[in-house]
């Protein structure tokens, strides 16, 4: 029988990765796993029951290929013909912990549940972040099995 938990029982747990020379993409797998709490026996599926990530040296993120000046972001702004597009290299000047946040966000479930956990994200620029009262657990993505160097 599976045993789902309720919402008093969860407990949220702090995380902090460094994003210096981190890929994109495998460092957002990485968080939207923790954010979603898939990395915890209890993972369920409909609860809020993910651990808070603190990403940090946003500024240092890597692309691979020539993703970082093709790759291109689109809304829309609700009027007609109101189509925005922008590359994450302009993205990266302007607000460079989007790049990261849209990222995770396409990775998490549509709708209030991922909004939700989208919250638990906390992405700052530069070694120095507002979180160390909670003690985060460091993450070092070296030591996962995920690659975190641009290939040629």
């Amino acid at each position: 029988m599976t045993k789902f938990l309720k919402k008093d029982q969860v407990v949220s747990k702090w995380y902090e990765i460094d994003a210096s020379n981190a890929v994109v993409g495998r460092l957002a797998s990485v968080v939207s796993k923790i954010i979603r709490g898939k990395n915890k026996t209890t993972y369920t599926p409909h609860m809020d029951d993910g651990d808070f990530v603190v990403v940090k040296n946003i500024e240092l993120i890597k692309f691979t290929g020539k993703k970082f000046s093709n790759k291109k972001y689109y809304r829309h702004t609700g009027y007609p013909g109101g189509i925005k597009e922008v590359t994450p290299e302009k993205l990266s000047k302007t607000k460079p912990s989007e790049v990261l946040k849209l990222a995770v966000k396409r990775m998490l479930p549509g709708g209030v549940l991922g909004k939700k956990q989208l919250t638990k994200l906390k992405i700052y620029s530069g070694n120095e972040h507002p979180h160390s009262s909670q003690n985060p657990k460091i993450i070092e993505l070296n030591k996962l099995n995920v690659k975190n160097t641009i290939r040629n």
